[in-house]
Formats: structure tokens, C-alpha cells, sequence
């Protein structure tokens, strides 16, 4: 394969990653479960910070309305609680319950088993180059609001 070819070849990669669920390999999560995760994680993700719906809504790149469905949901489930946020008595803002907590370790401890179930024939040379490489990419993410996208001219 060629460079081009290879680097053409990303997208579609991660097209197909993001289909393949983490449901597949041993001791799964459920899919309602896996759901969840999105919330949880960017309430997670945020220490310090007061997370609302609107700022779930906005991190998850989905409607408000959609958003609120989905902490109702986790609320229902036991793993969110809602409180008043410390800085305007009119927002409410979001925190995980112990019981979010312990599904956030339960899915990181999976997530790991999933990594290494799917790379168990690859030389831990290449797993932990490929983690290098994935934690790298995910933080190149953060930058690209202070980025400018090349000039297709």
C-alpha cells in the first residue's frame, strides 16, 4: 500500500470503527449501557465545571432536546443527579451518582479487556504505539478550534 493509499485508506478505518461496537468482544455492556457512556463520560471529562444539558447538548454535537432525553435517562437509571449549580441558583447542573461511577469503572475496565482482546496478536510494541498514537490523535482534536483549515485553493 502507498502512502496516499493508506492515508485514504483513515477515514473509511474510522468509519468502520465507529460501527464496530465494543459489544462484540467478552464480558460486553449492554447497548443501553454503552449509550449512557456518552453522557457520563462528558460530565467525567469536565471536573471542576458545571456540566448542563445545554453543555451536553453542545459537546455531543446533538439537539438540546435530544440531550435532555438523554440525561433523563440517566437519571432514571441511577447513574446522574441533577443539583444547583453553585454560581446561579437558576441552573441546574449535573453530577455523576456513585452508582455512575461505578458503571464509568465497570465500561473503562471493558473498554481496556476490548483493547486488548482485539490486539492480542499484535506485539505490545505495536499496542502501546498504537495508545500512543490514538491518545495523541484524540488531543489533536482539542486543538482544531485555535486551527485554521488549509486553503483548498
Amino acid at each position: 500500500m502507498t502512502d496516499d493509499e493508506l492515508l485514504d485508506a483513515v477515514g473509511p478505518a474510522f468509519s468502520k470503527l465507529r460501527r464496530t461496537s465494543l459489544l462484540e468482544v467478552e464480558n460486553p455492556i449492554s447497548a443501553k449501557d454503552l449509550s449512557r457512556t456518552l453522557v457520563l463520560n462528558v460530565v467525567l471529562e469536565h471536573p471542576g465545571e458545571e456540566v448542563t444539558v445545554g453543555g451536553v447538548a453542545d459537546l455531543l454535537g446533538v439537539d438540546p432536546s435530544v440531550a435532555s432525553r438523554m440525561v433523563s435517562d440517566n437519571i432514571k437509571a441511577g447513574y446522574l443527579v441533577r443539583a444547583a449549580s453553585q454560581q446561579d441558583g437558576r441552573r441546574t447542573v449535573l453530577h455523576l451518582s456513585p452508582e455512575g461511577r461505578e458503571l464509568m469503572a465497570r465500561f473503562r475496565r471493558h473498554q481496556r479487556a476490548a483493547y486488548e482482546f482485539i490486539t492480542a496478536d499484535w506485539s505490545e510494541r505495536d499496542r502501546l504505539d498504537f495508545a500512543r498514537l490514538m491518545l495523541k490523535y484524540v488531543d489533536s482534536l482539542a486543538t482544531l478550534s485555535t486551527r485554521r483549515a488549509p486553503d483548498p485553493r
